[in-house]
């Protein structure tokens, strides 16, 4: 029989409503659900319940245990038994939207940073590292990036060089010294969303220019010329966010010779340069006087490390871009910039280099594996472009993703223009681990393969 002194949570076991471990369970669940039972309630001691119930003590442990395992109930020892909090998941989303470089193969990065900052700290005064500086960096600065930049375009006056605190600030710059509100800004179908939004902020139109597999077509942009009469073109040619086109040599120069013959300003952004296999010279160096190069750290190294060197020869435009970037950052973070540095004099820049390339490539071998048959990449570089089937619209397939806790990136997020195309961009960098990226990769790859509810 029963005792009629029961826990007012736990009604009368049922004779026929199954085992009775479970009913005491099910009572407990559906008491925390509405609120008759709150986290740090404590229970009737196990034999107190049984006795009350008139049966045996193994059944309320083996409906404690249940209660636990459902994560409703924790023991405190000797305290007793207690309603437990509600469980928060915190496992983050696995994220394949962010191109960031992956961790380095072969590279001890935390040993790296914890002796390049020791040697910043024991080579320069600490006092002149936490103070305002004169932007574009150091004398120091300038040459470690004249030496970095050095592969791409040649040897280099250092002066000519302009360190900035990223890439992202110093294309907002280049678009105040280079245009003025209302301007055109010409750029492919599919560009970096970094710059759609700059232009947007700064009220300069962006118009875009139809691309082939090399990349912008020459002769289209000399009639986007003709018609828009732009301020500005923003190229990126090699390994192309988002579409991973390299643009080959010859169309380099061909684009590089309409920026001559009709005097047309562009900036080529150019930030996985160096993962490249074998890339084609820089345009820069086929027409300098009119191409503004930009390089950034953050995409081949670490994000961390917000430096970005900016080539631009002509010295008065480079007093207005500082004139510009100190209009809203003032100036690369000396320690920052210090220990960029470092990194490039020393050989840990080149170091770290290698190892993210190495494992870059790694993981675009996992990818090509795990997307057969739907891979766009290129077999270098930090992401991969994928083409839909007809089934899936991009957003569409974002936000399935997002459900199944993966972000990718729509193209919608990189149009420049109407009629875009139907694809996605999926990052590899930005898991740290190879196991979830892998995981990640054959979940997408499942998802692509059926068709939308």
């Amino acid at each position: 029989m029963q005792d009629d002194c029961l826990p007012g949570w736990l009604p009368r076991l049922a004779p026929h409503g199954g085992p009775r471990f479970l009913q005491i369970a099910d009572a407990l669940q559906a008491a925390v659900r509405s609120g008759a039972l709150l986290p740090g309630d404590r229970l009737p001691p196990q034999r107190q319940l049984a006795a009350q119930l008139n049966i045996d003590l193994t059944t309320v442990t083996r409906a404690y245990d249940e209660a636990r395992r459902r994560h409703l109930l924790e023991g405190r020892g000797a305290r007793g038994t207690y309603v437990a909090a509600p469980k928060v998941d915190l496992t983050t989303v696995l994220d394949l939207s962010m191109n960031t470089p992956p961790p380095p193969a072969g590279v001890d990065f935390d040993a790296l940073l914890q002796q390049g900052v020791a040697q910043v700290l024991m080579r320069t005064d600490s006092a002149m590292l936490m103070t305002y500086q004169l932007g574009g960096g150091s004398d120091a600065d300038r040459a470690a990036g004249a030496r970095w930049l050095a592969p791409m375009v040649g040897p280099l006056d250092a002066q000519q060089v302009l360190v900035c605190p990223g890439a992202q600030a110093a294309l907002a710059a280049l678009i105040l010294v280079l245009t003025s509100p209302g301007d055109v800004i010409l750029t492919e179908p599919a560009s970096y969303p970094g710059l759609l939004t700059a232009a947007a902020q700064l009220g300069r139109r962006v118009v875009a220019v139809q691309a082939d597999q090399h990349g912008m077509v020459p002769a289209l942009l000399e009639a986007a010329w003709r018609q828009h009469r732009p301020a500005l073109v923003y190229l990126n040619p090699t390994l192309h966010n988002p579409t991973t086109v390299t643009m080959p040599e010859q169309r380099r120069r061909a684009l590089a010779d309409v920026a001559r013959r009709c005097k047309l300003r562009i900036v080529e952004d150019d930030p996985y340069w160096l993962l490249a296999e074998a890339p084609p010279p820089p345009l820069a160096t086929f027409a300098p006087d009119q191409i503004v190069y930009i390089s950034t750290l953050s995409k081949c190294l670490t994000p961390g490390l917000r430096v970005a060197f900016v080539l631009l020869r002509a010295p008065q435009e480079r007093e207005r871009l500082l004139a510009a970037l100190r209009s809203f950052a003032l100036m690369a973070a000396p320690l920052t910039a210090a220990l960029a540095t470092q990194w490039i004099v020393d050989g840990s820049a080149e170091r770290l280099m290698q190892g993210v390339r190495q494992e870059a490539r790694l993981r675009q071998q996992m990818a090509r594996d795990l997307l057969a048959g739907r891979h766009g990449g290129c077999g270098d570089g930090l992401h991969v472009w994928l083409a839909l089937p007809s089934y899936w619209h991009a957003a569409q397939l974002a936000q399935a993703a997002a459900s199944e806790g993966i972000a990718v990136m729509p193209a919608d997020a990189f149009a420049a223009g109407s009629g875009g195309a139907n694809a996605i961009r999926v990052s590899l960098g930005s898991i740290r681990d190879r196991g979830q990226l892998r995981a990640s990769l054959q979940r997408l790859s499942q998802l692509l393969a059926r068709r939308p509810a």
